[in-house]
């Protein structure tokens, strides 16, 4: 809205703005230096707007149904995964560094789970089931300046679901646990016993991490070769796990399970990271079945 309000769109009428006007508008915003996904999270808004107004009768046409990246740039880096050998690497870095140690068993659970943040910072001593070695997965924790910490469920069925917990995640969750002291009592829309807490006993949130993925990535470039990718965040763990389990050959259907994807087109997504090696090593599978 601000940015809106910024710019001479902001005080047209809403039956005066042309697919011109529209298109005039994104290479203004790129001009100012927003980024590419901003840009473009702006205009499925305000192509949303707009549709309401076809709705209602005021306009005919939707100024803003055009493919952004035929009127400026697509300049987004590409989500990369982390390598075998990143992995290993970067969790010996953290093993043996005094300031990300206490992080480490995060970085193992995001790995082995492929969580979104949200859903990490919101897992609850109950959300664990250790004998059947289970995690629990039915909402999520985020945090708003207005209004502070809340509670938000899956918007579709499929964000609900029950994700294995590998012998790394079992034992790096038993730890967490262990070391779980200075929790505040804390109850949030009906959730308590949360996990994962900031140094004031208060349950982390996504902004926690980014702080502390920055830091790391910048602390680990410095003294290894092969840096992390440009774009290091909570998410490339995600991404780095669903594509380790495309890559080994797992069933999309249950890969998006595991996920929580609601369209089963993301998941396929990752299927696109397969190497020649494990295409040749499907087909030899296959072959000799």
């Amino acid at each position: 809205m601000k940015l809106l309000e910024a710019d001479k769109l902001g005080s047209c009428p809403i039956d005066s703005v042309k697919l011109s006007d529209a298109k005039e508008w994104a290479l203004r915003m790129k001009e100012k230096g927003i980024s590419y996904k901003t840009i473009s999270n702006d205009k499925r808004s305000l192509k949303a707007a707009f549709y309401t107004a076809i709705q209602d009768d005021c306009i005919r046409k939707n100024p803003f149904d055009f493919q952004l990246n035929t009127v400026i740039e697509d300049d987004t880096e590409p989500k990369v995964p982390l390598t075998a050998e990143q992995e290993e690497s970067l969790l010996s870095f953290m093993q043996n560094d005094s300031v990300y140690q206490k992080y480490r068993d995060e970085v193992i659970i995001l790995l082995g789970t492929g969580l979104r943040i949200s859903e990490l910072c919101g897992l609850t001593e109950t959300d664990l089931d250790f004998e059947n070695r289970v995690i629990n997965v039915d909402h999520q924790l985020l945090r708003s300046a207005e209004t502070g910490y809340y509670i938000e469920k899956p918007k579709t069925q499929s964000g609900i679901r029950q994700i294995p917990m590998s012998e790394k995640v079992y034992e790096a969750l038993g730890r967490v646990l262990e070391n779980r002291r200075g929790a505040k009592a804390t109850t949030i829309d009906g959730y308590s016993n949360f996990l994962f807490l900031n140094r004031d006993g208060c349950p982390k949130t996504n902004v926690n991490y980014a702080t502390m993925f920055r830091g790391l990535t910048k602390k680990y470039n410095k003294s290894h070769e092969e840096t992390l990718p440009k774009v290091m965040t909570p998410h490339t763990l995600r991404h780095t796990f669903c594509t380790n389990l495309a890559n080994a050959g797992m069933n999309p259907k249950a890969l998006q399970y595991i996920m929580g994807h609601s369209n089963i087109t993301m998941t396929l997504n990752y299927y696109a990271h397969a190497t020649f090696a494990s295409a040749r090593a499907e087909m030899e599978r296959l072959i000799a079945a």
